[in-house]
């Protein structure tokens, strides 16, 4: 198993694709190396992500770096047909064989001979083919040494649960159900996991945005009972004179099955603010009333 309890703060890289917005070469770049000068040493990508142009910018930033200081995790179940781009053109196939296959490319955009983390992506309408090939053949990379550790990496927790009692994950990405405002992850998975030891990486903890001052959850216009519910979350930040970005940032860590949090940063500027946040010293009381 991977040892992720260590590693912190985590970078994503969907924004490093251009999500939500295009975002040029020279400032995707800029982003993985002050992540590396601020001693971020976890990079999360996808082929997905951009068509693959997160995974070939990550595999330029991080070209030269002492690769055991690394830990880098990608995704399969999505390939990318050959004229895929700008987030177009990517299909699920989690069988065996597209697994192998999906690696593989990853590794040559990456410029990579191993990664260590390999996560099923997405598997919601494909759980029993993502067991029976997609799982089966990451444990069997893991068991050649390809990877050093597997797992499942989605926007829900029932399907966690269930990947967490059928298969044998090292890890999972929970993205967005594991936050100060969605607590869903907390009700079964996170106590399955630390009951068997399976790491928590938890993503998307500004939940799309809404948390970090945005007016988007789960990738669309948030609704007016969430708006309702954020507003509540900030009155009780600011009566402890703390920014709810750093009560986002930081809440997930607080768990002892979360190893690890992520952060996908469009620009060194929010790179910079999401390190500050996430080393700021907040009062207990403030925990102690968000509960």
């Amino acid at each position: 198993m991977i040892e992720l309890g260590s590693l912190g703060l985590g970078l994503g890289t969907a924004p490093l694709g251009g999500l939500y917005d295009a975002l040029d070469d020279e400032s995707a770049l800029a982003v993985v190396d002050r992540a590396w000068e601020h001693g971020i040493r976890y990079f999360d990508t996808a082929p997905y992500y951009g068509s693959g142009l997160a995974e070939s910018r990550l595999g330029e930033a991080l070209r030269g770096r002492p690769r055991d200081e690394l830990v880098v995790s990608t995704k399969v179940g999505r390939l990318l047909r050959p004229d895929a781009a700008d987030w177009a053109g990517a299909y699920f196939d989690f069988s065996y064989d597209a697994v192998l296959r999906s690696l593989e490319e990853s590794l040559g955009r990456l410029g990579l001979d191993r990664v260590d983390i390999a996560l099923v992506h997405d598997p919601d309408d494909h759980y029993e083919q993502a067991l029976t090939g997609a799982f089966a053949a990451l444990a069997r990379l893991r068991d050649e040494g390809m990877v050093r550790a597997i797992g499942v990496g989605m926007n829900q927790a029932q399907m966690l649960s269930r990947f967490a009692r059928d298969a044998d994950p090292d890890c999972f990405l929970v993205a967005g159900r594991y936050t100060v405002l969605d607590r869903t992850a907390a009700a079964e998975l996170l106590p399955l996991c630390a009951q068997r030891g399976i790491t928590v990486i938890a993503g998307g903890v500004f939940n799309s945005g809404i948390l970090a001052g945005g007016n988007t959850f789960d990738y669309e216009t948030a609704p007016p009972d969430i708006v309702a519910r954020v507003e509540h979350l900030r009155a009780v930040c600011a009566r402890w004179e703390v920014p709810l970005p750093a009560a986002a940032v930081q809440f997930p860590a607080r768990h002892p099955a979360v190893g690890c949090v992520l952060v996908g940063c469009r620009s060194v500027a929010e790179l910079e603010e999401d390190v500050r946040l996430f080393g700021l010293e907040l009062p207990a009381g403030l925990w102690a009333e968000l509960g």
